[in-house]
C-alpha cells in the first residue's frame, strides 16, 4: 500500500474506505468493480490504484481496517473490562452501533468478507479472525462469573447458541438491504434481555 493513503485528510480516507465496503458489501469479490468503489469515493480509478495497488490489497485492507475499527471500539466502550457477560453484551451492543453511524457497510462487508470462498482472500481472513477470538475475547469469556447462570448450564453451548442467534439475525439484516442502526440495537437489547430471562438464575 502507498503511505500516501495515510497522508490524506481523515474525511477523504473515511470516503474511500466507506466506499469500498459498500461495493464489497454488495457484490462477491470478483463481481466488485474497482471503478465503482472510486467513483462512489469521488476519485478516479488510476489515484485509487496509486494508494492501493490492486483490488486484492484494497479487499484486505478494507477487513484488517474493519476489524481494527471494531477493536477500538470495543476498547473505548470498556467491553471487556466487566466480569458479568450480559453487561459485557450489553457494552459491545453500543460499540457496534457507534461503528454502524460511522462506518454504515462495515457490519455487511465482514459477514460478505468471512463467507467469502475466494482463493485470494480466505486464508488471511479466516486466521486473522481465528486471531481475534483467541485474543481478547477468549480471554475476556475465560474471566466470566459462573454464579449468574443457572447450575448445570453448557456455557459453551450457551455462547455458540448466542453467537449463531446474533450472525443469523445480522444475515437476514444484510440480506434486506442497508442496516438500519437504531434498529440493529433495539433488536439487539431485546435478545440480550431474552437470554438473561432463561440463562440467569
Amino acid at each position: 500500500m502507498n503511505e500516501k493513503f495515510f497522508a490524506l485528510p481523515q474525511e477523504k480516507r473515511d470516503r474511500i474506505i466507506n466506499a469500498g465496503y459498500r461495493i464489497f458489501s454488495r457484490n462477491t469479490y470478483k463481481k466488485s468493480p474497482v471503478g465503482e468503489i472510486a467513483a462512489e469515493a469521488g476519485i478516479s480509478k488510476s489515484l485509487l490504484f496509486h494508494y492501493f495497488h490492486n483490488k486484492k490489497e484494497l479487499y484486505l485492507f478494507l477487513w484488517d481496517e474493519a476489524l481494527r475499527t471494531a477493536m477500538q471500539a470495543i476498547e473505548d466502550e470498556k467491553c471487556y473490562e466487566p466480569d458479568r457477560l450480559f453487561e459485557m453484551m450489553y457494552k459491545g451492543i453500543k460499540a457496534k452501533t457507534r461503528i454502524m453511524k460511522k462506518y454504515p457497510d462495515l457490519t455487511a462487508f465482514v459477514m460478505k468478507a468471512f463467507y467469502e470462498q475466494e482463493p485470494e482472500t480466505v486464508d488471511h481472513i479466516q486466521k486473522s479472525y481465528e486471531k481475534l477470538l483467541k485474543g481478547r475475547a477468549g480471554e475476556a469469556l475465560k474471566k466470566v462469573k459462573k454464579e449468574e447462570f443457572r447450575e448445570g448450564l453448557d456455557m459453551e453451548m450457551m455462547y455458540r447458541e448466542m453467537f449463531w442467534a446474533s450472525e443469523g439475525y445480522l444475515w437476514e439484516e444484510v440480506q434486506k438491504g442497508p442496516l438500519d442502526a437504531e434498529k440493529i440495537e433495539k433488536d439487539s437489547m431485546k435478545m440480550l434481555e431474552y437470554w438473561k430471562q432463561i440463562y440467569s438464575k
